[in-house]
């Protein structure tokens, strides 16, 4: 059996973050879904939980942090090229996003853009050439 991983984040309206995350190529998934939570599916293995922050409460003591103002953790989701990287941060940034919060990196064999979400959570859109990379690795 695959792996999955389901990331759980805090969101301060869940309807603005559920428009994103379709925007940004993620379908609703009400199986684990209720009034103060909606999975998003990115893949067969990759779900994000989008939590109210009541809802996110539950599960740590711990405060939420505002993401506007620091980073916890980028996350990274791939794409199937550099057009797909592209349409996907370009999506994302129109539906409440911030596109671009970091700058593009191209290195030729890899290409990827960052878009926040509304909550300012940070996603790492990426193309890599595997094949390049590890040639890029050897060389």
């Amino acid at each position: 059996m695959s792996r999955m991983l389901f990331v759980n984040l805090p969101v301060t309206d869940l309807a603005r973050s559920i428009a994103f995350y379709e925007a940004a190529g993620a379908k609703q998934n009400p199986q684990y879904s209720d009034a103060r939570t909606m999975c998003m599916v990115f893949s067969d293995t990759i779900y994000v939980m989008l939590l109210t922050h009541s809802r996110f409460a539950e599960f740590t003591a711990r405060p939420i942090a505002d993401a506007h103002a620091s980073v916890q953790v980028l996350l990274a989701l791939s794409a199937d090229d550099r057009t797909q990287v592209d349409a996907i941060v370009d999506a994302a940034g129109a539906a409440g996003g911030q596109a671009d919060p970091n700058p593009a990196q191209d290195h030729g064999f890899m290409y990827g853009r960052s878009v926040a979400d509304p909550d300012g959570h940070i996603w790492e859109v990426f193309w890599m050439d595997a094949d390049a990379a590890t040639a890029e690795d050897a060389a």
